[in-house]
């Protein structure tokens, strides 16, 4: 049984550790870029959605005073260049415009919105190639881009009013299907390349399956979205889960080459998968019978969590590969979005029904 206090107590110091994450004091090898929670860029923008759904599941007022704190700290620094990465930061900020009124703020995601719509490179079918800072990845389509664009795109169009927004949002979800989802086994690649027609190394990453376990979940409650759509997203999510399932490990963690048993153990992956399966039962999207892997992985999770709040055993950055090896060589090491992915699936955690 999932003992409250304990998640309640995680939680707490896992956005703590988040909250005051800076390179020098975790690991100088890496560039502060990815480590440093005071930056404009993707794994900073989903740690902070991490802090966001914690201020929603608590109503704590010192999370939202941090998260104003740093957008605005952000806003008199100046923004970087716009790209498929940097867009990231922008799905919490558009709940802050909902949450606070912040005329500011408004401007800053009606712009971005409006360049993604008008300015963002695209490639083959209109997907949004996956630009990022200092390489516009020529042709490249990757399923991390629905998690760092499209949800904003999605969110965006729904508060200001935008039809248009709202359409393109769920066009990208079922173009990024079209060419990242492999029917044979249930997963997805972690990318394709429109100018040679192929899906790099054709591997089953880890993390990247998971921003689509992830974010369809969140995409769902997001928009209004007709029958015959919602089925397609959910069928192919099922069909994923299903997938997972029989690929997680019987210590509830997924391996970061999912079906690469001699690939590492990966904590974020494992969380997001979590997560999306857990919520996904919530609303009912998911059947009952994949709750245990969902409570698996919050019980696997729980023990990467070190007495510092710090989330342990976590992929580093991950560009697209060229075979599996490439992933399995990826660094680990404490990351903003791995300390966020464990608060989406802690705090899923204290929303599942407990016994009388």
């Amino acid at each position: 049984m999932l003992n409250q206090m304990v998640l309640q107590e995680r939680i707490s110091k896992v956005s703590q550790a988040m909250e005051s994450m800076k390179n020098t004091s975790i690991n100088e090898q890496f560039p502060i870029g990815l480590i440093d929670i005071h930056l404009w860029e993707w794994p900073q923008g989903v740690g902070l959605y991490g802090l966001l759904q914690l201020h929603e599941a608590t109503k704590d007022p010192k999370v939202l005073e941090f998260l104003e704190s740093w957008y605005n700290a952000r806003l008199m620094e100046g923004l970087p260049e716009k790209n498929v990465n940097t867009c990231a930061p922008l799905l919490t900020l558009i709940s802050l415009c909902e949450l606070t009124g912040n005329k500011e703020y408004e401007q800053v995601c009606e712009e971005w919105s409006s360049w993604i719509m008008d300015g963002l490179l695209r490639t083959g079918d209109g997907a949004f190639q996956h630009m990022i800072t200092g390489d516009a990845n020529d042709g490249q389509i990757l399923i991390d881009t629905l998690f760092m664009t499209v949800l904003f795109l999605a969110k965006a169009g729904v508060y200001f009013k935008k039809p248009d927004m709202v359409e393109e949002a769920k066009r990208q979800f079922l173009v990024h299907i079209k060419y990242l989802y492999n029917k044979k086994t249930g997963l997805f690649y972690h990318g394709w390349d429109f100018n040679e027609n192929h899906n790099y190394g054709a591997v089953h990453w880890g993390r990247g399956n998971a921003w689509y376990t992830a974010g369809v979940m969140d995409f769902l409650n997001i928009i209004p979205i007709e029958d015959g759509l919602k089925a397609y997203l959910l069928d192919t999510a099922t069909a994923q889960v299903r997938a997972l399932s029989k690929l997680q490990g019987e210590d509830g963690m997924w391996h970061t080459v999912l079906d690469d048993p001699t690939s590492y153990k990966e904590t974020s992956a494992t969380a997001a998968i979590g997560y999306g399966i857990l919520k996904g039962i919530r609303y009912g999207y998911l059947d009952e019978s994949y709750r245990q892997n969902g409570l698996s992985a919050l019980e696997a999770v729980l023990k990467q969590i070190d007495d510092h709040g710090v989330v342990q055993q976590v992929s580093y950055g991950t560009p697209v590969g060229q075979d599996a090896q490439f992933y399995k060589d990826i660094a680990i090491s404490p990351m903003g979005y791995g300390q966020a992915l464990t608060l989406f699936i802690l705090i899923e955690g204290l929303r599942v029904p407990t016994a009388d």
